[in-house]
This record gives structure tokens, C-alpha cells and sequence, in this order.
């Protein structure tokens, strides 16, 4: 028995919707857009928050072993991809439905300029990835003094 959401389907054509047109016509015709969204097989979810210290990124990954997932900081772009195996258990001709997506998966992320790259730190815990990426020390501002010309 599965509960009717008349919404859902809106949701999920407006999200389609949105990869279209922002994947752009290269993306549309097949080429990897910027976001490298056309590349992959499906999207995780992502959280992004901020506080005084850092950016927290969080991306539901449920399935998808530590082993598989590649985090990396290139020219202020925070690229997290992988992959979710098949399980070759569950082929066959009892399922009804299969409805979870496998395959791989890509995010990319610009962020400020004020993050400090060299220790970012990632950790995977109940199929939830965690990254951490804390913010440089802000320089206040040098005063110049502006002198009277003669």
C-alpha cells in the first residue's frame, strides 16, 4: 500500500525541470554540464550550512560504501562524486519495483574565497556524508594614513 502525494509528481517534474534548463543546450544534447549533473546516473540530496567557523556540507548517501565517494577542492570548487554499487543479490524476477537509483553520482560546489582548502575534512556515518570546510582567519583591513600634499 503506498500513500497517493498529488505533489510529488510536481516536484519531481519541476526538479526536472530545473536540471534541463540549467544543464543549458550542451547539457541537453548529452555533453557534461558545468555541475556534471548530465554525467551522473542520479543526484544526492545536499545540505549546506554556515556558522562562524565553517561551511558544513552534508549529502545523503545511504548504500554507498566510504571507499566509493571522492571529495575533492579544485580552484574554489568543492567536487563530491562516487558511485552506488548494484547488488547482484536482489536480481531477479521476484521485484516488484525497483525504484532505487544506482550508478554514479556528482556535486560540485563553489564556495567563498575565505575557505581554508588545505583542511577540509569528510567523514561518512549512517549514509550521511559529512565535510567540513572551515574558513581562513579573516585579516582586518589595513588603515592607510593619507597625508596632506604640500
Amino acid at each position: 500500500m503506498m500513500r497517493y502525494d498529488p505533489l510529488n509528481t510536481l516536484r519531481q517534474l519541476q526538479t526536472d525541470l530545473d536540471r534541463i534548463f540549467s544543464a543549458g543546450s550542451q547539457g541537453m544534447l548529452g555533453t557534461p554540464s558545468e555541475n556534471g549533473e548530465s554525467a551522473s546516473n542520479w543526484m544526492p540530496a545536499v545540505d549546506i550550512a554556515e556558522d562562524d567557523k565553517a561551511y558544513h556540507v552534508h549529502v545523503d548517501l545511504p548504500g554507498v560504501d566510504a571507499e566509493n565517494i571522492d571529495v575533492a577542492m579544485d580552484n574554489g570548487m568543492l567536487t563530491i562524486k562516487g558511485y552506488r554499487e548494484d547488488n547482484k543479490s536482489e536480481d531477479g524476477p521476484n521485484w516488484k519495483r525497483v525504484e532505487r537509483v544506482r550508478g554514479t553520482f556528482f556535486r560540485r560546489f563553489t564556495l567563498p574565497e575565505n575557505v581554508d582548502a588545505d583542511n577540509i575534512q569528510a567523514r561518512c556515518r549512517n549514509g550521511v556524508l559529512e565535510v567540513a570546510v572551515p574558513k581562513r582567519e579573516e585579516q582586518p583591513g589595513k588603515r592607510i594614513k593619507v597625508e596632506q600634499a604640500s
